[in-house]
């Protein structure tokens, strides 16, 4: 038995950030069903190394998860997302902003019929900002927020990252913390609530020390010599 165990998550998410999220809380014990697209596949499905036809990544990400295909755009697919979310607690996409609004199962749509819904939304730059629309990668991330300036030395370029240390610690984990917040939170009054993580966003905290450092006596950070 984990310490979720009860907890019932529909994840709209492909590739790292909110795949590697669910794996974490369906780990604990939450029942996680994967909403897979019939046309538009996971990439991470093709992604070596693999294993008897299977990519190791694929299946470590999506481990002890159920699935379920449907296509979005069609309307019986809608009624049985609206059917599902009855009983299920927790939605994760991380879609471009706008888009499961115009699927029909945005936020708004889905809280009419479960109140207590709690639905996290996962992008590169989070639903208001400016780059909102914007497609994003790791050093991205990395880039913008000035993380990536700390891996180089002087009069060099940034080396870049070898794992993808925003999508997790920016993106992965910060929905995790978030959700069972939010869980928490509900518990305790019954309410659902909206979940914004912007990666961007999240990997800025990175500079913890050094924007400490800058805002207490005007310190910049400099490169290693």
């Amino acid at each position: 038995m984990g310490i979720l165990e009860g907890l019932k998550i529909l994840d709209f998410t492909t590739l790292l950030p909110g795949p590697f999220a669910t794996m974490m809380l369906v780990d604990m014990g939450a029942d996680v069903v994967k909403v897979e697209s019939p046309h538009r596949e996971d990439l991470t499905k093709y992604m070596p190394s693999m294993h008897d036809g299977i990519s190791a990544l694929y299946a470590q990400l999506n481990r002890s998860k159920k699935s379920v295909a449907l296509d979005l755009k069609k309307a019986e697919a809608q009624d049985i997302i609206f059917k599902l979310i009855e009983e299920y607690d927790i939605v994760i996409e991380q879609f471009r902003p706008g888009v499961m609004d115009r699927l029909g199962i945005s936020y708004e749509a889905l809280k009419r019929v479960n109140p207590g819904i709690i639905y996290c939304s996962a992008t590169d730059y989070g639903q208001t900002s400016p780059l909102r629309d914007k497609a994003g990668h790791d050093i991205n991330h990395l880039a913008l927020s000035g993380s990536a300036s700390y891996s180089t030395r002087k009069n060099e370029r940034p080396v870049p990252a070898g794992i993808q240390i925003a999508d997790i610690a920016g993106g992965s984990q910060p929905a995790v913390i978030s959700i069972l917040a939010a869980v928490y939170h509900r518990s305790q009054t019954g309410n659902g609530q909206y979940i914004d993580v912007s990666i961007t966003d999240n990997i800025y905290a990175f500079n913890a020390m050094y924007g400490s450092a800058y805002s207490a006596g005007g310190e910049t950070p400099r490169t290693a010599t």
